[in-house]
């Protein structure tokens, strides 16, 4: 386990005093200066673009409205970022506030490498205080056993993910959406033999996910099992919060499934494909039904109508599974999006005010667009995006605070004019499937002690096997029996006692 070393208050005599010397400690940077402080802000997963340096325009505009310097730090190319930032705290070289990732925000918190932020968030970050639902704070408490808010909550009140369909697909075999998996299934048979992309050649995926298994949900959540990326989560099974890898619901998706694999249906390079090799089968027109992001789709259409020119994507409303309520994954709130390592502490008001800019509602303007010829241009006295490329720099930004009205503004201000009612129609296709789950916001520390659960590597080996065929289907309950002697009791039980204070 990574052992981190932790600045401490000599004069802390007990736990009562402890917000109080934090208050105490980071006072002393409230000082006014004429010279802008530095704040460095690491997240990974970024966009196209580069590393923006002091100088840029974006840069400069934040530091005038706050008189502090967003220095943007990221994971180096190729590089693993769970290790990456792993190895940063391992140095003692964290960034003054970091978004977590790979579970780190468990790591800081019980080894009392994280600040508290109670005290500090009503003062320096007001509008990330009023904005964020008190529900998400709730959620946030149960992470930390003094029940203390120990980091920012990323809050996403509509889905993000959707089951997606080419509809010009559909329109080319001469069929309509499919209401049950049965259909679903008939609908697939039809893309991989009446060459619905059009080339003369057999080359259609039917459906297709990637390695271990993951981004293939939409097939799982026709039988009502809780997935996220690939990662099966916690519901309300059997009428409390279990693990959706072990129930029923599972064995019936993986049946399912493995029918797929079998008949040519799913990509039998589904367990080989790499993120990008997936994405580009897709890109590729050869791909007819995914899951994935919505509101991310504007460069696959761009590359899509490069060889399909009326390419058509629709959202698929779940087929009705037998015996089963389907539903897509929803988590709104409680998931670590900001926090700020007690290494940081004598910057931490300065971080936390950088970060209000951007939940700032006046603002909102300047995070949509950025700067004119930079991020946008006006066009007939409208402002309009620029695409970013891997030569412009990135916009910067720390606001993960969604509603419907602020991705109806994305979608209005990334796609052109004729796809935008298209992807708002696959939004309101997916909220009418989607339910938020029991395990929204549950802290990974439930999963102390039990890193080969935590990681679902079991479930991943016999969900593979199982449906390549390798395995025959009755060798899930070994695998249910596996995951229970190996902890799984024990995590349930602790996630049914996180849920209870959640109630």
């Amino acid at each position: 386990m990574l052992v981190i070393a932790v600045a401490c208050d000599d004069n802390k005599t007990d736990g009562n005093n402890d917000s109080n010397s934090e208050s105490n400690q980071t006072e002393g940077n409230e000082e006014e200066s004429d010279e802008p402080v530095v704040v460095k802000v690491f997240k990974s997963h970024l966009g196209k673009g580069t590393i923006p340096e002091s100088d840029d325009p974006h840069v400069q505009k934040v530091m005038e409205a706050t008189g502090i310097e967003y220095q943007l730090i990221t994971t180096p190319p190729g590089s693993d970022p769970a290790e990456y930032i792993n190895l940063i705290m391992a140095e003692q070289d964290l960034p003054d506030i970091l978004r977590p990732i790979g579970g780190v925000e468990q790591t800081l918190i019980s080894q009392g490498g994280a600040l508290a932020l109670d005290e500090l968030l009503p003062k320096y970050a007001p509008h990330v205080w009023e904005q964020i639902p008190e529900e998400a704070w709730k959620i946030v408490r149960t992470a930390s056993d003094d029940g203390k808010i120990y980091y920012v909550p990323k809050v996403f009140m509509i889905p993000e993910r959707s089951p997606l369909l080419r509809k010009d697909w559909l329109d080319n075999i001469g069929m309509d959406m499919p209401e049950t998996t049965e259909e679903y299934k008939e609908m697939l048979v039809a893309f991989r033999d009446e060459d619905p992309n059009g080339n003369g050649v057999q080359d259609e995926l039917p459906t297709s996910g990637r390695e271990f298994g993951r981004w293939m949900d939409h097939l799982f959540a026709m039988f009502g099992v809780a997935m996220w990326e690939g990662y099966p989560e916690w519901d309300i099974y059997n009428g409390d919060i279990n693990y959706a890898g072990t129930t029923e619901n599972m064995k019936a998706s993986i049946e399912f499934i493995r029918e797929l694999y079998q008949e040519g249906l799913l990509d039998n390079e589904t367990f080989l494909n790499k993120g990008d090799v997936w994405a580009a089968k897709i890109d590729n027109g050869l791909v007819g039904s995914w899951y994935h992001l919505p509101a991310n789709l504007n460069d696959n259409l761009i590359i899509m109508r490069e060889h399909s020119p009326d390419v058509e994507i629709s959202g698929m409303s779940l087929p009705k599974a037998d015996g089963f309520d389907g539903y897509i994954t929803q988590k709104s709130m409680g998931e670590p999006e900001w926090m700020i390592p007690k290494t940081a502490e004598e910057n931490a008001i300065n971080a936390l005010k950088l970060l209000d800019f951007y939940y700032d509602p006046a603002n909102s303007e300047f995070i949509q667009y950025g700067i004119e010829d930079v991020q946008h241009e006006v066009v007939n006295g409208e402002k309009q995006l620029i695409p970013a490329t891997d030569e412009t720099p990135i916009a910067l930004g720390m606001l993960n605070f969604t509603t419907q009205e602020t991705m109806d503004l994305r979608i209005e201000n990334s796609f052109e004019d004729e796809d935008q009612q298209m992807i708002k129609d696959i939004f309101k296709t997916a909220t009418k499937d989607s339910r938020r789950i029991a395990g929204d916001g549950m802290p990974i520390s439930v999963y102390e002690g039990y890193p080969d659960i935590q990681s679902h590597k079991l479930f991943q080996e016999y969900m593979t096997n199982i449906v390549i065929g390798e395995w025959e289907l009755e060798r899930f309950d070994e695998f249910v029996e596996r995951w229970k002697e190996a902890g799984g009791d024990e995590i349930t039980k602790r996630a049914q006692e996180w849920y209870a204070q959640t109630e």
